[in-house]
């Protein structure tokens, strides 16, 4: 494996300086590195992955130097227009250097969410025109390539991609830990308003944790799993997800299991689901401030002001919590203000950071989990 270290030096070396991104499990030990060592206007968490790309040309309009962007590989789908419409030679011609964590890979086992985007990981940026390798895990040979890469970047004026395989990276633990005083997890949390939910209704539960500790909880009560859909993949889609089930089954309320990264990665959705005023349409947002699936990087979820935004755009009833207590007593209430005001209802949970050691996966796959859901629906 390399170090971290030696590859956020190397690149420094070449005057590659600038970072922006979305946080991958497989590149964590080098964007825990990125957040200990850049400053915070040379290492930016994205919205998302198109908007790292933005990010990134603007740091190369403005200094000429060729800036990082790292994801995962799903994000892949996320910098396709940027990628065509902004960097590509037959546009702007911008360098901007892709560092892609491959989930999937063919070959290697991993979750269902992954398989496909391994597939064609390679494939997209073949399609794409974007010149590529696959980083060795041996130091000197990394350095030939970043070298390799770097000169092409230079003399075409062209982006170019580094593919991050499983175990490439030796282990970093982050240092500069943000830390709150919020005392619930996230899964006191999710059980407390799952407890809470009627026969008839559903859930949509958003990718990472989230849907991996509803699965848990479901299991833990011997209950089955076909009111909730668990969006494994689609990060930030779930609250789409959700309305598109709540318009077409109004006589049951639908909710959204959502994350402050996964909300904030494709936030104008708020605004579409206000907009449609559905009454039956519960959003939760489930807020520690951090990516927990890959590595516990920051988001600006405790920094921005959920509530006031919902209100902006729309959300009927717009609820915040920071304690078990009073999320039983606003869940207690829920019902009755939905019956007087309508929805949609937006409800922010806000709680700390981290998870089980122990927690499992779903054992159902996404196509079973898919029609359980479907025939309960009918």
């Amino acid at each position: 494996m390399i170090s971290p270290e030696f590859f956020y030096n190397k690149l420094a070396s070449y005057g590659i300086d600038f970072y922006a991104g979305v946080p991958d499990s497989l590149l964590k030990n080098l964007c825990a590195y990125i957040t200990d060592h850049a400053d915070a206007a040379h290492n930016i968490i994205a919205a998302n992955e198109g908007g790292a790309m933005g990010l990134a040309a603007g740091h190369y309009l403005a200094t000429g130097q060729i800036p990082v962007v790292y994801m995962q590989n799903s994000g892949e789908g996320n910098i396709i227009n940027p990628l065509a419409s902004l960097t590509d030679p037959d546009v702007y011609n911008i360098p901007v250097l892709l560092v892609i964590g491959w989930r999937g890979k063919p070959g290697v086992h991993d979750e269902p969410q992954h398989v496909k985007q391994g597939k064609v990981t390679t494939g997209l940026l073949n399609v794409m025109g974007i010149d590529y390798t696959v980083l060795s895990k041996e130091e000197d040979k990394a350095e030939a390539q970043i070298k390799k890469a770097v000169a092409y970047m230079q003399a075409t004026k062209q982006c170019y991609a580094l593919v991050i395989e499983k175990d490439t990276f030796d282990a970093y633990a982050l240092q500069n830990i943000e830390k709150n005083d919020l005392t619930m997890s996230r899964e006191e949390a999710i059980q407390t308003v799952a407890a809470a939910l009627d026969a008839k209704d559903c859930i949509v539960s958003t990718t990472g944790m989230i849907s991996r500790e509803l699965f848990e909880y479901r299991t833990f009560k011997g209950e089955g799993h076909e009111r909730d859909f668990l969006t494994v993949g689609s990060m930030g889609h779930a609250s789409q997800i959700a309305l598109g089930i709540a318009l077409a089954k109004q006589d049951r309320k639908v909710w959204c299991f959502d994350g402050d990264g996964a909300s904030i990665m494709h936030m104008g959705s708020m605004a579409i689901v206000a907009n449609k005023t559905p009454k039956n349409y519960v959003h939760v947002v489930f807020n520690n401030g951090a990516h927990d699936s890959v590595g516990g990087q920051p988001t600006v979820g405790l920094k921005i002001d959920f509530p006031t935004i919902a209100k902006a755009v729309g959300y009927k009833i717009v609820i915040s919590v920071d304690s078990k207590e009073k999320l039983e007593n606003e869940l207690s209430t829920l019902n009755a203000q939905l019956s007087t005001i309508g929805g949609p209802v937006f409800l922010e949970v806000k709680v700390k950071k981290g998870n089980r050691k122990d927690l499992g996966r779903p054992t159902t796959t996404p196509i079973e989990n898919k029609e359980a859901l479907m025939d309960f629906l009918k």
